[in-house]
């Protein structure tokens, strides 16, 4: 039986994972000699802490111990991934780095944990109860994206 959880501690877990985002960077970026590579690894870490304090502004908007999550779907999905069945939230992906790694492997395990940021932020989207909440968790979904690309073509380039 899995036991209930509310709004409040999804959007914790957002936060968590813009934190071990952020870590993660920051981390890549102490190990990197590349300069370009460091810069857009720092670049990327301060992206993550600012989604972290906006996840914090929607858990203080709409996370209180009082908002219980829908029975639904997207409520389901969100229970899937609190419990780590999915990807788990309070891994540090910062600690799987060696220092051994190529800028080009940092590159795609950034990529990977990008992508899966943005699987859990699309189920939080649904959750948010207004549209300007909606368009808030749209827009950190969007700049993850961005991110994305950006690792996408320093891969490339």
């Amino acid at each position: 039986m899995t036991v209930p959880f509310n709004a409040g501690e999804i959007f914790e877990m957002a936060g968590q994972i813009e934190r071990n985002g952020a870590k993660f960077y920051r981390r890549a970026a102490e190990l990197t000699g590349d300069d370009s590579a460091k810069k857009l690894l720092l670049g990327l870490a301060e992206w993550e802490d600012s989604h972290e304090r906006r996840f914090a502004e929607l858990r203080s908007e709409f996370g209180g111990p009082d908002v219980a999550l829908p029975g639904d779907e997207s409520a389901l999905y969100l229970r899937a991934m609190a419990d780590g069945r999915v990807f788990d939230v309070q891994a540090d992906p910062s600690e799987a780095l060696t220092g051994k790694e190529t800028i080009e492997q940092v590159l795609r395990i950034a990529i990977g944990l990008e992508k899966e940021s943005i699987v859990f932020y699309v189920g939080v989207r649904e959750l948010v109860p207004d549209v300007g909440g909606r368009e808030r968790v749209e827009a950190i979904i969007h700049e993850e994206m961005r991110h994305i690309a950006e690792l996408d073509g320093r891969l490339a380039g």
